[in-house]
């Protein structure tokens, strides 16, 4: 057969979903010997993954609390349900849309807040919400991101994006992190409940490490006014509150760490110069500061309404698992729920996510949107969620682990690949809208 290099176009598979159209796309490359740059299976891709990170990136990604019974639990609670197959039903048109925030969005998915990711990819933040913005999947930035949010907006202007807040110990800082996030096109503020105390993460602890130490996953507060006059303040002494960091010993890794934190440091120095910022106190004192402030234990739901004093979004609480917990979110005005478990980082041994699901969603009754996450891989499980009461459904570590493996393109093919299963259970199960998914779609296993 004469070929000319190029896949043969396809456009029957645009009209008729992206199932098709990924298809077509993968199996037409593949005429020519090219084959997906990140595995479609998602145990291949975590693989993949694991061999193209560092030992301490992958396990930052990849990690959970404890022995990682949540983890294994978040996932094991999609395998208790299946999907009913119904055929001769008409789904040669399928709509993946929702509404969401008062928006029509063109898919069920989000892209789930996840830090540090200058550990996968120096493109980081910037890499992941172009392909976002590419597949008009809504992305929530990071309050732990490795760029400043304005940048990561500049980066892709027309996509869709929430802020992620880990609420600080500062006021301050909280009213300034909020209002830029409105200043720079944030749809909402989604408030992460669950991190108040950092969780027993038993693989970054065996390898002792953690990027923040290292001035990695700090650049929303570096780059803010409020947080540089608390560093300057603390280089200065003035802070009586802020004890002196402990004495590190210098060995090679020390150092290129301390190098790695003066890299950090310019948006406090003013000057990229690596020496002069070795000199500077900022680029240390910065991650001391950002060590004090970055949470708080002392957070009650009696805080939660200052947010509306610091801005006009829609606030999300994430982190809600426990059924009453939703409905004190409801009594305290938010405009969504956004029920997680943070992935099995926090607790070992916590209640999985779908396992509540359900509950949650009959006691909301619909009254805001529910987001959800926490053992999300692939389509198939996407329509699980949906199926139970979410109203959108967030990914996580699988776009991380694409972006590890091949940058930008590697999330967008994640993204593209869940969507496409998505879309192709939604047919099989006889169901031609989001809309019409519910309860019966499933059965007990």
């Amino acid at each position: 057969m004469a070929h000319s290099g190029a896949a043969p176009a396809d456009p029957v598979a645009t009209s008729r979903g992206i199932s098709r159209r990924t298809q077509s796309e993968i199996y037409r490359a593949g005429i020519s010997g090219t084959r997906p740059r990140v595995p479609v299976d998602t145990d291949a891709l975590e693989t993949a993954a694991r061999k193209a990170l560092s030992a301490e990136a992958f396990a930052y990604i990849a990690g959970g609390a404890g022995a990682e019974r949540t983890v294994a639990a978040n996932r094991a609670a999609f395998g208790r349900w299946q999907v009913w197959p119904r055929p001769l039903r008409d789904v040669s048109a399928r709509d993946l849309s929702i509404d969401f925030l008062g928006v029509r969005r063109a898919t069920p998915l989000l892209l789930a807040p996840l830090g540090v990711m200058e550990m996968a990819h120096a493109d980081a933040d910037l890499a992941v919400a172009r392909a976002a913005a590419s597949l008009g999947v809504p992305y929530t930035l990071s309050n732990q991101a490795s760029f400043p949010m304005e940048e990561i907006a500049a980066a892709a202007p027309d996509g869709s994006r929430l802020f992620q807040l880990y609420w600080s110990a500062s006021d301050e800082l909280n009213a300034s992190l909020l209002g830029r996030a409105e200043a720079s096109g944030c749809e909402a503020v989604v408030v992460t409940l669950d991190t108040h105390l950092l969780g027993w993460r038993t693989r970054d602890l065996d390898l002792a490490y953690l990027p923040f130490t290292r001035a990695m996953g700090i650049a929303q507060y570096s780059s803010d006014p409020v947080f540089q006059q608390l560093v300057r303040e603390r280089s200065r002494g003035t802070d009586a509150a802020a004890d002196a960091a402990p004495p590190v010993k210098v060995t090679p890794k020390a150092v290129a760490a301390g190098v790695r934190i003066a890299r950090k440091g310019a948006a406090l120095t003013g000057t990229s110069s690596v020496r002069e910022n070795l000199r500077s106190p900022l680029p240390r004192a910065a991650v001391e500061t950002f060590l004090d402030v970055f949470s708080t234990p002392a957070l009650t739901w009696d805080d939660l309404a200052k947010a509306r004093r610091w801005t006009s979004l829609p606030i999300i609480l994430k982190g809600i698992v426990h059924p009453d917990d939703a409905i004190r979110a409801l009594d305290a005005g938010v405009d969504g729920i956004w029920i997680s478990n943070h992935g099995g980082r926090q607790i070992d041994q916590s209640v999985p996510t779908l396992e509540v699901l359900p509950t949650i969603a009959e006691r909301v009754a619909g009254r805001v949107p529910i987001v959800f996450d926490s053992g999300v891989r692939q389509g198939s499980d996407v329509f699980i969620a949906l199926a139970l009461g979410a109203t959108a459904v967030a990914l996580g570590r699988p776009y991380a682990y694409g972006l590890g493996i091949a940058g930008e393109t590697g999330v967008r093919e994640v993204v593209r690949n869940v969507l496409a299963e998505l879309d192709i259970t939604l047919g099989l199960s006889g169901h031609s809208s989001i809309a019409d998914v519910g309860r019966d779609a499933l059965r007990e296993a």
